[in-house]
């Protein structure tokens, strides 16, 4: 009954529920992409570049002749592809460590001074220089990304075990002989589940901002790859001919980075405890 309260919560307020639309929109997007684009994004016709919306084009034509519209439509793909393996990356390299360095002490201080050193170089710098030393392609996006989100899910897990590891009935089962692992799976780790849904929303939001910002720069995905960092980044010097260019893009990735954000203050506000005693 609890969870369907929540639930209703959740999904009561009118901002939730179009950032879930938006979201879905998004989502089906980049599954039919094959069927709802038009044509192909990659192939390039110099005969019609920089052409308005017209029936062949709906949203008209990039520098290159390309398929305006069906390129902003296969740059979904790359923004969750994206958004979902660095979220999984992360989460998962963040539970493993901050799980550690909360239950045991003797190597809290290496790992967390570790990921202080990671914290303390911005992360668009970090994956510019990642991306500049491995080559430009898509896993090592992902990658370049990952590494600066791991640390704050790490911070996150070991903060929530710190302030759980010595309630009565961990140091009970701890007292009973049962196992580190037991322990950290029965009893620590599913303490950590509201605040990883709620910082999952952001690390979703950030990677595709940051994807979207290497692509801007020319250290993302490769050039000929349909993302909406490259579509506007290709679009850019035509702004004034063409403001398309980079308004259609920018329009799906401002919106799609706000519904994801929208979502995560829901869910904050769904599942944090100290709110819910509030209200």
């Amino acid at each position: 009954m609890a969870t369907q309260s929540k639930l209703r919560i959740f999904l009561w307020n009118w901002p939730t529920r179009a950032a879930l639309a938006i979201i879905a929109v998004v989502v089906l997007m980049a599954v039919f992409a094959p069927w709802l684009g038009t044509q192909d994004p990659i192939f390039m016709d110099p005969g019609v570049r920089l052409q308005g919306p017209s029936a062949a084009h709906w949203l008209g034509t990039d520098p290159f002749g390309r398929d305006l519209y069906s390129r902003v439509v296969y740059g979904s793909r790359v923004s969750l592809i994206v958004g979902a393996a660095i979220l999984c990356i992360s989460i998962i390299c963040g539970v493993a460590l901050g799980a550690v360095a909360g239950y045991f002490r003797a190597l809290d201080g290496v790992i967390m001074r570790t990921m202080d050193g990671i914290m303390a170089i911005p992360r668009v710098l970090l994956a510019i220089a990642l991306v500049a030393v491995s080559g430009s392609s898509l896993t090592t996006v992902i990658v370049a990304i990952a590494i600066p989100e791991t640390p704050r899910v790490t911070r996150l897990v070991r903060s929530v075990i710190l302030s759980v590891v010595n309630e009565p009935y961990v140091e009970a089962a701890i007292t009973l002989g049962t196992s580190s692992m037991r322990v950290l799976w029965r009893h620590l780790l599913p303490s950590t589940v509201s605040p990883l849904i709620v910082q999952g929303t952001y690390i979703f939001a950030s990677a595709v901002l940051v994807e979207a910002i290497l692509s801007f720069l020319g250290a993302g995905v490769p050039p000929e790859v349909p993302s909406w960092g490259n579509i506007i980044a290709n679009g850019r010097n035509y702004f004034q001919l063409e403001p398309g260019l980079v308004l259609y893009p920018g329009a799906m990735l401002s919106l799609t980075i706000l519904a994801i954000n929208l979502l995560g203050d829901a869910a904050r506000d769904t599942l944090d405890p100290k709110l819910e005693a509030r209200n």
